[in-house]
């Protein structure tokens, strides 16, 4: 039983001593091998690694391409003293391990927070030359250019490289600073309301154009048909008065008599009518069958 005790404890210590003498490295990371707080060596190929237990340590790197946001909001000023706010990002990798932990750090957030730093300061000192029509233009690639040159430049260090490369530097957004944005959004909104406005005076002035002219036609229309209408009515009129000659010129007497009736009918258009007359006037001679003197 001992025996066996034995056999199973140096197996585990063995076991423990193997774990402890090789590591592995992940393609996606550089081994880092320390002894006593020094790199001995940098492992860039994946596999398996071995290292002098209790004596050395193992440290990955992460060697992809990493993308770093900025996260300032604070505002920059441009040349005419705009204050505007840049959205930006950066993709950048880990090329010198030994370089980038002496000099940087032991890991990729310690990279990140002073490339930010670089990049930040960059950004404001090329925006602070260009207006904000310039960045909003075809020169804005021109800014990135520059600041990607001016932050590989302070990466790269005379004296201290920082070992990493800087492959792209993007700008994703320029906007005004808050403090100004309701401000402008209040003055764009001022002058689409007043172009509202514009239009709708003109189109109020057109309106009343157009009903005018249609007033102005619809009283030409109705004269003129009201002038074709008494014209009608006068050659009607015209044309009837001939008639009625002609026919009373035959047989005056008949004519004398049927004027008699019409003047009776004109007078008595109602029952409560009262005339006072002369009986032995002309008007009443048709009622008595004495013809009427001519």
């Amino acid at each position: 039983m001992n025996k066996l005790g034995f056999i199973v404890t140096s197996f585990l210590v063995a076991l423990a001593f193997l774990s402890a003498t090789f590591f592995v490295v992940d393609q996606r990371q550089f081994g880092v091998v320390f002894q006593l707080g020094e790199i001995k060596k940098v492992v860039t190929e994946p596999g398996l690694g071995w290292k002098i237990p209790l004596v050395q340590n193992v440290s990955y790197i992460d060697k992809r391409l990493l993308t770093l946001e900025s996260s300032d909001t604070e505002p920059t000023l441009t040349a005419e003293k705009q204050r505007v706010v840049i959205d930006w990002y950066v993709r950048w990798r880990i090329s010198e391990p030994q370089q980038y932990i002496r000099n940087v750090g032991l890991n990729e957030s310690a990279g990140a927070l002073q490339l930010n730093r670089v990049v930040r300061n960059s950004f404001q000192q090329e925006v602070n030359k260009r207006t904000l029509n310039e960045l909003l233009s075809s020169r804005r690639e021109e800014l990135m250019e520059d600041v990607k040159r001016e932050v590989l430049r302070a990466v790269a260090g005379a004296e201290k490289p920082w070992g990493m490369d800087v492959v792209d530097v993007r700008i994703t957004r320029v906007d005004y600073a808050e403090s100004i944005t309701a401000s402008v959004y209040q003055r764009m909104e001022t002058e689409r309301k007043r172009v509202a406005n514009e239009l709708r005076s003109t189109g109020f002035a057109e309106g009343e154009k157009i009903r005018a002219d249609a007033d102005r036609q619809r009283e030409v229309i109705l004269a003129d048909a009201y002038k074709q209408a008494q014209a009608v009515k006068g050659e009607g009129d015209a044309k009837a008065a001939a008639l009625y000659g002609e026919a009373f010129g035959k047989d005056p007497a008949f004519a004398q008599f049927y004027r008699s009736l019409e003047a009776y009918k004109a007078s008595f258009t109602g029952k409560s009518d009262v005339m006072v007359l002369d009986p032995s006037s002309e008007f009443f001679k048709a009622m008595r069958g004495a013809p009427a003197a001519r």
